[in-house]
């Protein structure tokens, strides 16, 4: 009896490691559609709408004013008044008014 007990716990054991693993696999599978697949796609997003500014756009920036050139705009914002201002900083685009 003892011998019998014994080799169903040895079988159970086997078992064991498909029962943890599966849970975790799946866990794993549900965050990256949850969590992972939608920062993708909003950064890819947010790097298009980037690359598609041009001048006379309006925008709404996070900051990011600076003095120094490379990856920059001058940005209006008064009469004989520009800012320069990191293409990073810029966190929407406007639609025209005439859009609207």
């Amino acid at each position: 009896m003892t011998s019998a007990a014994f080799l169903v716990w040895q079988a159970g054991g086997i078992g064991g490691l498909g029962g943890f693993l599966l849970p975790l696999m799946l866990m794993f599978g549900i965050m990256y559609f949850l969590v992972i697949m939608p920062q993708q796609r909003q950064r890819k997003k947010m790097q298009e709408m980037l690359g598609a500014v041009k001048n006379g756009d309006k925008v709404i920036t996070t900051s990011g004013i600076n003095g120094i050139d490379g990856d920059t705009f001058i940005l209006k914002v008064a009469d004989n008044v520009k800012i320069r201002i990191a293409r990073a900083a810029i966190a929407q685009v406007e639609a025209p008014e005439d859009a609207k």
